[in-house]
């Protein structure tokens, strides 16, 4: 499990870390059990058993959407009446900045978001969450257009505002349109008036800095549904479904979702004419 963990921290993909942290028996998980659920809702390592795993998921996916920590229990969803609390902790990676070009500015904003532990890619990343140009006008417009074209979220250019009016004259003439043109800050950073390549660095990590703390969760809390058999609210990720009349329905385990199958009338309401 911390293998697995590690492996998906390096590459930078987010997943959420479950610790138990206080059983009452019968239960089979026990305190200091721990597993890694990833955004596809696959879980690796052990935090108890069928009455355990949805809610972790549920809460996991949940957690990765909003970004906070948080203390779920199993209580009233276990056959044997036992009771988990397990701590559900978001691991997301740092904002991955492509900085593009060679100059002083470019070196300093490198080392300032290094030490901020942004992750920092000296050429263009199709996974940056924000771009900065700083090539000086050496192919400012190519690696522009490359980086409106991506998900980037921030994408700054290091010019004077005249240059950077041209900039982005030129862009709009070779095609680029109008709501990409809207994402470009030019000049970037913060207006603190004529300063030293070094102060324009810092300048631009105060923006992105200010600009990854307004930003929304990344992702929608994940679709639920309810267990027809047992009750329980499942996460549609990684659940066991059944498609019966045009319905799907998802269930908590392969107990509850054998026992509808077998008897799909007995946990389906159907209203009277």
């Amino acid at each position: 499990m911390l293998i697995r963990a590690g492996e998906l921290a390096s590459a930078g993909t987010p997943f959420a870390l479950a610790t138990v942290v206080n059983v009452r028996r019968p239960a089979s998980a026990r305190r200091g059990d721990r597993a890694v659920v990833t955004v596809d809702g696959a879980v690796y390592g052990w935090v108890g058993g069928s009455c355990s795993e949805p809610t972790v998921v549920r809460e996991a996916l949940a957690a990765l959407g909003d970004g906070e920590s948080r203390l779920v229990s199993t209580e009233g969803s276990c056959a044997s009446e036992g009771e988990v609390e397990i701590l559900v902790e978001p691991q997301l990676p740092a904002p991955m900045l492509a900085i593009v070009g060679e100059s002083p500015a470019a070196d300093t904003l490198a080392r300032l978001a290094t030490a901020i532990d942004w992750r920092v890619s000296r050429d263009l990343d199709e996974s940056a969450d924000a771009v900065v140009v700083a090539t000086m006008g050496r192919g400012d417009e190519q690696a522009l257009e490359r980086a409106l074209a991506g998900p980037a979220g921030y994408v700054g250019l290091v010019a004077s505002r005249r240059r950077a009016e041209a900039v982005a004259a030129s862009l709009r003439s070779a095609g680029v349109s109008d709501d990409a043109l809207a994402r470009l800050k030019s000049p970037a950073g913060l207006d603190l008036g004529p300063i030293r390549q070094e102060e324009v660095a810092v300048a631009i990590l105060a923006e992105l800095v200010a600009w990854r703390h307004s930003r929304a969760p990344s992702e929608l809390p994940p679709p639920e549904a309810v267990d027809p058999v047992c009750g329980m609210t499942v996460s549609l990720a990684g659940a066991e479904t059944v498609v019966y009349h045009g319905t799907t329905y998802a269930f908590c385990c392969d107990g509850c979702r054998a026992r509808f199958e077998a008897e799909p009338s007995r946990y389906l309401f159907v209203e009277a004419p």
